[in-house]
């Protein structure tokens, strides 16, 4: 199965796609969307849209995995945040991909083994899991690999549940 996971934002929307094979994870790509500073709030979600489209249609994954919205105090921040999730929701959707959506709290439990997981932790457990020598960069890209994976772990348990009831 390959993920596209997400970590949302209007400045930059990070993108990683993870394939889960017979010897584990692999990875597939990551990187980043980045919309200029002072460009109007609806030209950066249409940048954002295309350009997750585009990587739609390139890798075609399996399932798709957005990372949700947490307490920000800045409420403006958050609305923006959400109206980048929004738009990527919406691509994946478009593309006929299912969406998994994941809190911060979760993902970090999933990859660190740890809810409370710093983001040094994290971006270390990213790079052990795929078996990278750097940890990726930027920090977004890091992140939305860390999404991608927790989609695939919640997969692989959903199964395992799903095969004991039966």
């Amino acid at each position: 199965m390959l993920v596209l996971g997400i970590d949302p934002g209007t400045a930059t929307t990070g993108y990683g796609l993870v394939r889960d094979t017979d010897t584990g994870l692999a990875l597939e790509a990551y990187g980043t969307i980045q919309t200029p500073a002072h460009t109007p709030m609806p030209e950066r979600l249409r940048t954002i849209y295309h350009e997750l489209k585009k990587l739609l249609a390139f890798y075609k994954p399996d399932s798709g995995a957005v990372e949700k919205l947490f307490f920000q105090r800045n409420v403006s921040t958050a609305m923006t945040v959400g109206q980048a999730r929004g738009v990527a929701i919406l691509a994946l959707a478009e593309a006929g991909v299912s969406v998994g959506e994941y809190n911060p709290r979760d993902v970090k439990q999933a990859v660190a083994g740890y809810g409370g997981a710093d983001k040094a932790q994290m971006q270390q457990m990213v790079r052990a899991l795929l078996n990278l020598t750097k940890i990726p960069k930027p920090d977004d890209a890091a992140d939305a690999l860390a999404v991608a994976i927790c989609h695939l772990h919640s997969a692989k348990m959903k199964a395992l549940t799903e095969s004991v009831t039966k």
